[in-house]
């Protein structure tokens, strides 16, 4: 609960228009330079909380000389054999990103590969410390669990899961 609400504060501060500008400053952070390869999250675009979330990510990411691919796994022409064999099943048990080596990460690893991608190394790398991360994962465990009942879908048990 203490962690929601400054978060909470952070996204209705970057929702204000002339706070854009200052927060993807602050957020943005340069990559490897080597690097030219793509990271991809593979999210449910049916799943208004994710959706929100990605957004934010996608607004942060948008300037940034590295690419972010965001995959919507809910739309019918995703195919898992086009994203290290992840399929839609899978994806949607949690969070899953493919880094730029093809690595899949899932969880609250998945969460600070994507941070890092966008800008906020430092939030994945406090999310991944040796005290909070237990936490987190629990917290996410949670989340993951019962993310279909919370968004209206709690029947979803396989194809996609749109809302009643």
């Amino acid at each position: 609960m203490a962690l929601r609400l400054p978060l909470v504060g952070a996204l209705r501060y970057i929702d204000s228009r002339p706070s854009l500008v200052i927060a993807q400053r602050l957020f943005s952070q340069k990559r490897g330079q080597g690097s030219s390869d793509t990271i991809r999250v593979l999210y449910d675009g049916e799943c208004p909380i994710c959706v929100k979330e990605i957004s934010v990510l996608q607004f942060l990411q948008k300037n940034r000389a590295d690419k972010v691919d965001f995959v919507d796994i809910s739309l019918p022409e995703y195919d898992g054999s086009k994203y290290e064999g992840v399929s839609y099943e899978m994806a949607m048990e949690e969070m899953t990103v493919i880094d730029e080596k093809n690595k899949i990460h899932r969880g609250v690893p998945a969460f600070t590969v994507m941070y890092r991608a966008v800008g906020l190394g430092w939030l994945g790398t406090f999310i991944s410390l040796p005290l909070f991360r237990p936490i987190m994962e629990r917290a996410y465990g949670v989340f993951a669990r019962n993310r279909l009942k919370w968004t209206g879908r709690e029947d979803c048990t396989t194809g996609r899961c749109a809302k009643k």
